[in-house]
């Protein structure tokens, strides 16, 4: 797909991964709606977005709700005079032991990370159609493809996204609309900054920025799927498939510091 003209709208795109997409989007000729509940957040983006030359306005909205979703698609509806892209990014993680986590906490991840994506995709597929030559990104997490523990119900719901991502993919296929995953391993975002896990329990984070340039390869090659974590990350993949209770046995071996390292982390 030939990135320059399109019309781009990003959830959760602000801030993070969401925000380093649009700038390396945007310098191949995108453009650009950005969306974030903050208001204040969002205008920062957005000029920072203008100062380096973009194309982009921002909407202000929570997209785990109804309203939210309906003032999303039609400020970028009215922006952008179509829809030839649409990004689900935004993301919310609270970790932590599941009998710990309260029950809002729970569903904040299950509204946020899936069933407003999913939703957002429906409502967003009459315009994508549209113009024959649409695409839909979802960016899951790496949590999808090996789940760790405390983290039960976002494993669940990024596991989601990605299964919802394959069937959508094969559903649309042959109706001019494409269907990305995209699975982040751990990345430096505003997101990740209460998660207290180290090297010593395998945890590292990766540039937003690199992230963002492999979501842009994999839109420009319309690819299935988007992998970051480099070989080790693709090993554990490898073992969890084969052998899971060797990457149980891991998990046990660490686990006592892994949760305190993880317990604190709460982006919701």
């Amino acid at each position: 797909m030939d990135i320059e003209g399109k019309r781009i709208l990003i959830t959760g795109g602000s801030s993070g991964i969401g925000l380093a997409t649009a700038h390396a989007l945007a310098a191949r000729g995108a453009r650009l709606v950005v969306t974030g509940r903050r208001p204040g957040v969002v205008d920062t983006a957005v000029d920072a977005l203008r100062a380096s030359g973009a194309d982009v306005s921002g909407v202000s909205a929570d997209v785990s709700t109804e309203q939210g979703r309906s003032t999303t698609l039609s400020g970028a509806m009215s922006a952008l005079g179509g829809l030839d892209i649409l990004l689900n990014n935004a993301g919310a993680v609270r970790a932590g032991r599941l009998d710990e986590i309260r029950e809002d906490e729970i569903r904040a991840m299950i509204e946020v990370d899936l069933v407003a994506p999913i939703l957002l995709t429906r409502a967003a597929l009459p315009a994508l159609r549209a113009e024959g030559g649409g695409m839909v990104v979802n960016v899951t997490s790496a949590i999808a493809l090996v789940a760790l523990p405390f983290y039960a119900t976002y494993a669940a719901v990024k596991a989601g996204l990605a299964s919802f991502g394959e069937s959508l993919r094969r559903e649309l296929n042959g109706d001019g609309v494409h269907v990305l995953t995209v699975y982040p391993s751990g990345t430096d975002t505003p997101m990740m900054a209460t998660n207290r896990a180290g090297s010593d329990v395998g945890f590292a984070l990766e540039p937003a920025e690199a992230v963002a340039t492999a979501i842009v390869d994999g839109i420009e090659k319309e690819a299935i799927s988007v992998v970051r974590g480099g070989p080790d990350r693709q090993a554990l993949i490898d073992l969890n498939r084969g052998d899971p209770r060797a990457v149980d046995a891991r998990f046990l071996a660490i686990k006592a510091v892994f949760e305190q390292g993880v317990k604190s982390h709460d982006a919701l």
